[in-house]
């Protein structure tokens, strides 16, 4: 989809025809509130990403939660791998819900959203955060100046921990032919490659995956890029000649980025449809015993090896340790929020508050250990120290929490550990990635703005993202790549965004 540019007459046009086309779009329907709310409560309409199955909203679980805290919720849950298209039409036909999430705080459309008054400004509803202790300070120190825009509030971040995402391997494939766990990237390939080419679940077939792929907005290696490009030192400032802050997708790091994945292409190991795999379907050739390789939360882990178990037995998924690259380490920190909740403005002031008085209430550590383990004796039971899910609460919470529809509190293992694990595995997985928060860099991309750069990037994005599948597969030369490359840094439009990231980045990053 090409994403809509800044100008308000485009979207007035296309508003009709969007509207038409968002009847259609994903496969989602609003959930039915749940019937035990008082008609005192707040109603609420949230439009957020499901990464599981749509929950029954009048389960035990979900019936808590709104009686607890006193909301009606209406929710249009839509899949995580629609959900920012949806999000883009959504915005295009003016028909925005009361509350969206946005996956991206720097994502074009949302900033064209915001300045052309889409959204609440909460600044001054926020104020000095006197009224809302809970949203200061159960948010990572530095969140909130890391979601300003123009030096304004206009979303509510999801606080996320910093240790979240890992590059997953099937550790019993490595030890099958006798390979030790790769600490180079150089290493990596060279075992995915012997994987692949080894017939590891012997069908006799050549069908196994290396690194699974997965097209979405440039991101063509699930949540794993961010990773491989740390690695190449990507995620590190590069500045120009003049000074200017480099966008990420654009500097020489992610180039030599493009050039290691040319090379896994060619040797057979990077999945032939990478860049049109969508995120379901990722996960389903993992779960299913079919890939070596694939990037996604570290807590995913237990319920990836537990699935794959049920086609082959003797699975073992591990998340890497860092690998050493040409300018890193292969470790992606999350940034300490996963995108933010915007309140359209077509709200009044007087519930624009009360929504905030929502998520003031339940961002608390209660709150986020209920979005974790809901119910005591239903969706839990202590075991060994730790809250053991049961069977119910593997349905009624795994993927499915609260956190979709309120900030969480930080925290820096539960992005890591597994509810339905037994302790001691998840004893072991924390240790085992604890060297990440020591090594691992965040994108500093996901914080910061220019507003250059969100006014011209759409005009050229789908043709970056083409060229970048042409040099992995090898239609076009990485001479031709660069050069190309090399002529969209030297647009002027480009040198402005990157003085104005420049700007941001000091501002939001002070040393």
């Amino acid at each position: 989809m090409k994403i809509l540019t800044t100008k308000r007459v485009s979207l007035t046009m296309l508003a009709p025809l969007l509207l038409g086309v968002l009847a259609g779009c994903g496969e989602s329907k609003e959930t039915p509130k749940a019937t035990t709310a008082a008609k005192s409560d707040l109603k609420v309409q949230f439009m957020v990403p499901s990464f599981a199955d749509i929950p029954d909203m009048n389960n035990e679980y979900w019936t808590k939660f709104q009686k607890d805290n006193k909301v009606q919720l209406n929710i249009d849950w839509i899949p995580s791998g629609d959900y920012d298209t949806k999000f883009d039409l959504v915005l295009a036909s003016g028909n925005i819900p009361e509350v969206i999430v946005a996956n991206s705080i720097t994502r074009p459309t949302l900033q064209n959203a915001v300045k052309q008054g889409a959204f609440w400004d909460l600044t001054p509803l926020l104020g000095d955060f006197s009224k809302y202790p809970n949203l200061k300070k159960n948010g990572y120190k530095d969140v909130w100046n890391y979601v300003r825009t123009d030096g304004k509030i206009f979303g509510v971040p999801r606080n996320r921990p910093h240790i979240d995402l890992s590059l997953k391997m099937r550790k019993d494939w490595l030890d099958k032919f006798n390979l030790p766990v790769p600490t180079t990237l150089d290493e990596y390939a060279t075992a995915l490659k012997t994987i692949v080419d080894g017939d590891p679940d012997g069908n006799g077939k050549k069908d196994t995956v290396g690194l699974i792929g997965q097209g979405n907005t440039g991101n063509f290696f699930a949540d794993s890029d961010g990773s491989f490009l740390a690695a190449f030192g990507g995620l590190d400032p590069i500045y120009g000649k003049d000074g200017g802050m480099i966008n990420k997708y654009l500097t020489p790091n992610y180039t030599d980025m493009v050039s290691y994945f040319h090379k896994l292409y060619t040797d057979g190991v990077l999945a032939k449809d990478f860049s049109v795999i969508k995120q379901t379907q990722a996960e389903e050739m993992f779960t299913t015993g079919r890939a070596a390789s694939y990037g996604r939360n570290t807590w995913r882990d237990f319920n990836f090896e537990q699935t794959i178990k049920k086609v082959q037995p003797d699975a073992n998924v591990i998340s890497l340790p860092p690998m050493k690259g040409p300018g890193g380490s292969s470790v992606q920190l999350s940034v300490p929020f996963s995108g933010a909740f915007y309140i359209s403005k077509q709200v009044p002031e007087e519930k624009a508050r009360q929504i905030l008085d929502f998520f003031e209430r339940t961002t608390t550590p209660e709150q986020t250990d209920y979005n974790y383990y809901g119910i005591e004796g239903v969706d839990y039971t202590m075991v060994d120290g730790q809250q053991q899910l049961t069977e119910l609460g593997v349905k009624q919470v795994t993927a499915n929490g609260t956190g979709a529809i309120f900030p969480l509190a930080y925290n820096n293992k539960m992005k890591v550990i597994n509810p339905a694990a037994p302790k001691a595995y998840n004893d072991a997985k924390e240790k085992s990635v604890a060297v990440y928060a020591e090594v691992g860099k965040i994108d500093p991309f996901s914080i910061i703005n220019s507003n250059t750069w969100t006014s011209i990037w759409p005009k050229f994005q789908s043709e970056w993202q083409s060229m970048v599948v042409k040099a992995i597969v090898g239609q076009i030369s990485m001479d031709e790549y660069k050069a190309y490359i090399e002529k969209l840094n030297a647009n002027p439009d480009f040198q402005t965004a990157y003085k104005e990231f420049a700007a941001d980045y000091k501002e939001k990053f002070p040393k």
